[in-house]
């Protein structure tokens, strides 16, 4: 942390951690130096290991990014510690590296709202040519054979035993192998032909959102995998379908469909969508293992440990929702439910968990009205902007949302209260025009607690919903409950986890 210790002049120095290397960051440069650790699937344990992978990184991504990797450097005893310089034992080595602007990243850019679909072109294009590029051979393509992408699966499954208590309870962990073994035994052919196809080639592996940076004109893409040819000589398929999953991870769908689209008219693939499928997954559920890993990583704080936690958890929600996608026909779900129970919450996790678009009879209604989404409203129940016209022209405007959606074949999440049969129904003929499905979302939530959501939402100033405690009592006693000819009831308590909730959802699509 000394900076006197590099050989280039800098005002100070930052540490980055990953549960694989310490990056040290100076005015200009990055110096990553690899953790001695060993993962099975990894191995930094010995000094001459994490010389020849150091190496390796040089010479892999030189491949993307050749004017950012400059040199691997080793790094000696000195009589004031450790330095970049002199002629002392030999402790370790580093790859040096130009440091690449931090407001450039793409995670940045998509978490602000700033990157833009023309940048995404440029990226999925750009990925295309190096795939194009990319050297391929009989030894490569054996990596993908069905046989090795299920020992890779295997691996991965085995790998998150630990943590069943944790990120990913046991119950998640067997949907998933589940459903990747009925995807693959019933894709076999597919398998085949991509291998036969040429398709398997020597790709990134590691290509997320944080390992992408925008400059300009340029994308610099870095920090692919070289210390496991195994994770890095893969399916074209596979590598593009790293960048997409993180999209959906971000909740950019929208990029992603265009990640999708241009790298699939540059490619010319035409087997891509069902693989991507497949192979988001596998994506979703490697993040989610690596981020369960930081979560023993004493050597990073308990707040990282804690943030990598609900990362993986997160990751790991949206390969359980992939899973369960694949498998549903166009649906249309409705919540149910009085002001704090958690019904927003929950369409949230939905929405996301499967990828479908949500509206929000909140948001919608305030939109109709010109109000900023954050502004207080305090008209009384039933009145103002609450009142009855304002309220039919609420659904009547989801109600032409939700049929745009449905007329595509898409699924979709209309979250309101639905406290009256009248309107459920008119949406249930809805889906039952399309010939969707169509699903109530009946929310409930112990009383006090609701309560205490209430008082906390209308403390914080933070919610589009203008829901109050003293309007409560009044909505109760206003409300319809729906009744089984209604259509298909599926009851959730949000005394549960958000995750807990939709898992139980798909337990009973299931069952249909």
């Amino acid at each position: 942390m000394k900076p006197e210790s590099y050989p280039l002049p800098t005002s100070s120095v930052e540490l980055v951690q990953t549960h694989v290397s310490w990056i040290f960051l100076t005015d200009s440069h990055a110096f990553k130096i690899k953790k001695p650790v060993n993962f099975g699937f990894l191995d930094f344990s010995t000094l001459e290991l994490r010389h020849f992978y150091c190496n390796e990184e040089l010479r892999l991504n030189r491949r993307l990014c050749p004017e950012i990797y400059e040199d691997v450097i080793p790094l000696r005893e000195s009589g004031k510690g450790a330095a970049f310089s002199g002629d002392g034992p030999i402790v370790d080595y580093a790859v040096m590296m130009k440091r690449l602007p931090a407001e450039r990243m793409l995670d940045k850019l998509v978490e602000s709202g700033a990157a833009t679909p023309e940048e995404l072109k440029n990226v999925a294009a750009a990925v295309s040519r190096f795939h194009a590029a990319a050297e391929t051979s009989a030894h490569i393509s054996g990596f993908g054979s069905l046989q090795q992408i299920m020992f890779n699966w295997n691996e991965n499954l085995e790998q998150m035993l630990p943590y069943q208590d944790s990120t990913l309870p046991a119950e998640e962990r067997y949907a998933i192998q589940e459903w990747v073994t009925e995807f693959s035994e019933t894709h076999r052919d597919l398998f085949e032909r991509r291998v036969k196809g040429g398709y398997i080639r020597d790709c990134d592996g590691d290509l997320h959102l944080e390992n992408i940076c925008l400059t300009g004109e340029r994308v610099c893409i870095f920090d692919c995998i070289e210390f496991n040819e195994r994770f890095r000589f893969c399916d074209t398929a596979a590598d593009i379908a790293f960048l997409l999953m993180d999209l959906d991870f971000h909740g950019r769908r929208d990029l992603a469909q265009t990640v999708f689209t241009t790298y699939q008219e540059a490619s010319g693939d035409p087997e891509l969508a069902p693989l991507t499928d497949f192979y988001k997954v596998y994506r979703a559920f490697v993040r989610g293992k690596v981020e369960s890993f930081r979560t023993s990583d004493r050597g990073i704080s308990r707040e990282s440990r804690a943030l990598a936690g609900r990362r993986a958890i997160r990751y790991f929600r949206l390969a359980r929702g992939y899973c369960q996608s694949s498998r549903l026909r166009p649906t249309l779900f409705i919540t149910c439910g009085s002001m704090g129970c958690g019904k927003s919450t929950l369409a949230d996790q939905l929405a996301f968990e499967l990828g479908i678009s949500l509206h929000n009879s909140d948001v919608v209604r305030k939109k109709l009205a010109g109000k900023p989404l954050l502004s207080a409203v305090s008209d009384h129940y039933g009145q103002g902007l609450y009142d009855s016209a304002m309220t039919e022209r609420t659904y009547a405007e989801l109600m032409r949302l939700a049929e745009n959606e449905l007329a595509a074949g898409r699924s979709t999440v209309i979250d309101a209260s639905f406290n009256k049969a009248a309107l459920r129904g008119a949406f249930a003929e809805l889906a039952a025009r399309r010939t969707c499905g169509f699903i109530i979302l009946k929310v409930l939530c112990d009383r006090a607690e609701q309560k205490k959501r209430l008082i906390k939402r209308s403390e914080s100033g933070t919610s589009v919903s203008d829901g109050r405690l003293e309007l409560l009592e009044r909505q109760m006693a206003d409300f319809e409950a729906p009744s089984p000819h209604e259509g298909r009831i599926i009851q959730l308590n949000t005394i549960n986890t958000p995750e807990t909730l939709a898992s139980h959802i798909y337990r009973e699509l299931e069952r249909q």
